[in-house]
């Protein structure tokens, strides 16, 4: 019996929704697009995160995690976007929470812009151990920013 190879499936959730793509044949991620109803516009103002529609659910299959990242050109601008995981029992609208990085700015979202990325990515199902002790290394636990200057 052949082998089944996963599959995202990808459900359009309103009319008008843009179903995610890649910009390029090597880009990792799949472009998101915003779904804005009534006058197709979200205006994102000061530091407070919005959530934004994208008109898509998706259907993970086990075994695989998809991450919301943002997109380094909306970054350049001043738009953050949140990192998050889509589990693969979500089954409700994709969300992207945006907000500003200056409390004093202001930028519009129309619907159909690229808005985020996708990346699907396989889950290391590995077992948690509790232990007593962990194995020493050089860096030890210095962290944010012990490895460099």
């Amino acid at each position: 019996m052949p082998r089944e190879h996963p599959q995202l499936k990808i459900k359009g959730l309103h009319p008008h929704a843009k179903l995610p793509k890649r910009a390029t044949p090597g880009s990792t991620g799949f472009d998101v697009f915003a779904c804005i109803e009534g006058a197709g516009t979200i205006m994102l103002t000061g530091t407070q995160p919005r959530l934004i529609p994208t008109g898509i659910a998706i259907e993970v299959p086990r075994g695989y995690d998809v991450q919301i990242r943002p997109r380094s050109g909306l970054s350049a601008k001043g738009v953050g976007v949140t990192f998050g995981t889509i589990d693969s029992d979500y089954r409700g609208e994709i969300l992207i929470t945006m907000y500003l990085f200056d409390p004093n700015a202001t930028f519009e979202i129309k619907h159909g812009d690229r808005i985020a990325q996708m990346v699907v990515s396989k889950v290391a199902n590995l077992p948690l151990v509790e232990v007593e002790e962990l194995s020493s290394t050089e860096r030890g636990s210095g962290g944010h920013g012990s490895t460099g200057k």
